[in-house]
């Protein structure tokens, strides 16, 4: 959507941007093994017919990530694990990509079982995949999956709702990715004061009309202010989410504010973890909502331009020690 006007002023606080480095690229996970169980020869014996099945062969030069990667997705192999009857392995998942045919030598794969490979797995016990992100756990291979899915320290999806961005990466290296590549407004400050100026608030079309990007309390939250259509009608909505996860969010609160002609429009809440797409959070409206009759009465006029200001501010809820009651922290 293309914008006519708009104007931005923040109110710093006086914090400057971290100049932490970013994490361009994520490292592959680091496998353990006892090397009892890197020197196994394995052979499966087929019930068909009373034929030798050759299983895979771990050698002392094959390690056993080697040995549990997939050779068509590279991901590591977790039940059911499928061979060839040349001994081939390879995942449930990409065995139906591939069409039932081994990738190494193109042999029918039939419905064969790597039980030998399985019970080398269970044995294992390794590091989550994201140890060089600063987890220190180790899991059971078989338990390893549903931490990952879960990890705090799991890589962030870029927050810029504009675009079907596929970056990942932690904080440090997405504020730089949003300043550099998506070219967002970064400020400092735990106040702000935006305006939007439309010359036809009738032509609106499912888009995101701004993001923008405050550094607040050493940490950095995503303002965003959009129009989408709600039914017949468009909407306008500002919400924030904040860069960390969700429990660090639930110690800040803002406030949104949005008025004219006498009148005005609160909202106060928690900003919500950018580990919650930006679709989810819109949808849920969960902040400010604004319906077009509405903004176009705060712009005054005759109705035909929309003019919205909206001011804000974030706090950071502080827990009284003597009464056990948080309060607000406004400056620090």
């Amino acid at each position: 959507m293309e914008m006519d006007s708009i104007e931005c002023v923040s109110f710093s606080d006086g914090l400057d941007d971290d100049g932490d480095e970013a994490v361009s690229r994520l490292p592959r996970p680091l496998f353990k093994s006892s090397s009892a169980a890197a020197e196994v020869n394995v052979v499966v014996v087929s019930g068909g017919g009373g034929e030798v099945v050759a299983g895979p062969l771990i050698t002392p030069s094959t390690s056993v990530h080697e040995l549990l990667e997939c050779p068509v997705c590279t991901n590591s192999m977790y039940p059911p694990i499928h061979q060839c009857q040349n001994g081939h392995t390879i995942c449930s998942t990409c065995k139906t990509r591939v069409h039932n045919r081994c990738p190494t030598c193109r042999q029918e794969l039939g419905d064969i079982r790597c039980l030998a490979l399985e019970k080398v797995a269970e044995s294992l016990e390794l590091p989550c995949k994201y140890y060089s992100l600063g987890c220190p756990e180790i899991f059971p291979y078989y338990s390893k999956l549903k931490h990952e899915s879960q990890c705090n320290f799991r890589p962030y999806n870029c927050p810029y709702a504009g675009s079907e961005c596929s970056v990942v990466g932690d904080i440090p290296f997405l504020v730089t990715h949003l300043r550099d590549d998506h070219k967002v407004d970064m400020h400092s400050g735990c106040t702000f004061n935006h305006r939007y100026v439309k010359s036809n608030p009738r032509e609106v079309e499912n888009a995101t009309w701004m993001l923008t990007v405050f550094h607040c309390f050493g940490q950095y939250f995503c303002l965003h202010f959009e129009a989408f259509q709600l039914g017949m009608a468009p909407v306008y909505m500002a919400f924030l989410r904040f860069m960390g996860d969700e429990n660090d969010a639930r110690s800040y609160t803002y406030s949104l504010e949005v008025g004219g002609n006498g009148r005005k429009m609160v909202w106060e809440g928690n900003p919500r973890s950018i580990r919650d797409s930006h679709r989810k959070v819109r949808d849920s409206h969960d902040g400010l909502v604004i319906q077009r009759n509405m903004a176009l009465f705060f712009s005054g006029g005759e109705r035909k331009e929309l003019k919205l200001r909206v001011t804000g501010r974030i706090w950071r809820e502080q827990q009284n020690p003597d009464s056990g009651a948080c309060i607000p922290n406004l400056f620090s």
